[in-house]
């Protein structure tokens, strides 16, 4: 259903932290790695394929993170993309540690962030980071030596923008007190909207809001139901429906759907050429209301 050589861009832009445009439709890199989020793929060369053919659809904002692998998905991105382009716009994260498959720790000490701060720097090959995440945010460390020492490398020009990750509204207005704050990225998607609180609030802050799982559609894309019947209509599938509704549903909204397959990718940046219509979003979002 592609109708242009870059359907990414028909997702429309959004000016991360202000000065850095992106386009809304981004990718995720999750799925590159091998089961559980652990090692590396079984096809490295597909994952590569992967990498470079969105950004021939059009896209410039890729998600990754050091836990990924761990530093599997890193790599990866450097392997395929590097030189980058000029307007290739690269987000991080950090702050979750690993010890196998589908563990994940929290490790929030200044010291471990400023470690995998320039890490993340050398695997990549950048001299700046544009959007450095800190994953989550560790119980055990005051917040204010969390999100310091991201301001601090801010400071240093090792990071551009901070973001942060499975927060509440409560927690990002403490955070801001420290740096500013220009994305954060909650689950969020059609069939999953307990983030809708701190959605409204990014919204009202021009803060991106990068929705991790936005795929899923569950029980609302069974056969003959709303999502489906639109989704035939429009000659699309339900996940990109899913991608649709979310593009419509903010213009703060920054959907990063993962895949480790070429025709999948293709599929889901086809997405951001479906247009519903007012009524048509208003029907599907009250399926989980």
């Amino acid at each position: 259903m592609t109708t242009t050589t870059l359907p990414a861009r028909a997702s429309g832009t959004f000016d991360l932290g202000g000065d850095l445009p992106v386009t809304r439709l981004g990718y995720g890199t999750m799925q590159l790695t091998g089961p559980g989020v652990w090692g590396w793929p079984a096809d490295p060369d597909e994952a590569v394929r992967v990498l470079r053919r969105a950004v021939e659809l059009g896209v410039n904002f890729i998600d990754t993170a050091d836990s990924y692998g761990p530093a599997v998905a890193e790599p990866l991105i450097a392997k395929a993309l590097r030189p980058y382009a000029d307007d290739l716009v690269i987000a991080t994260k950090t702050g979750l540690t690993r010890s196998g498959p589908a563990d994940w720790r929290p490790v929030g000490r200044p010291e471990y962030l400023r470690q995998q701060a320039e890490m993340s720097l050398r695997i990549l090959g950048v001299d700046r980071i544009d959007l450095f995440q800190l994953h989550r945010i560790d119980s055990q460390v005051p917040l204010a030596d969390q999100v310091g020492e991201l301001a601090l490398l801010q400071q240093e020009g090792k990071i551009r923008h901070i973001g942060l990750s499975e927060i509440s509204v409560e927690q990002l207005k403490a955070a801001t007190e420290f740096a500013t704050i220009a994305s954060v990225q909650n689950l969020y998607n059609l069939a999953n909207r307990q983030s809708e609180e701190l959605l409204d609030y990014a919204a009202e802050q021009n803060i991106a809001f990068i929705p991790w799982f936005p795929l899923a559609t569950g029980k609302l894309a069974k056969a003959g139901g709303v999502l489906d019947e639109i989704a035939a209509k429009h000659e699309a599938t339900p996940s990109q429906l899913a991608l649709a509704w979310l593009l419509k549903r903010s213009p703060v909204l920054l959907p990063i759907p993962g895949t480790s397959s070429v025709d999948h990718l293709e599929q889901n940046i086809a997405g951001a050429e479906v247009q519903l219509s007012d009524a048509e979003f208003d029907e599907l979002s009250a399926l989980a209301s």
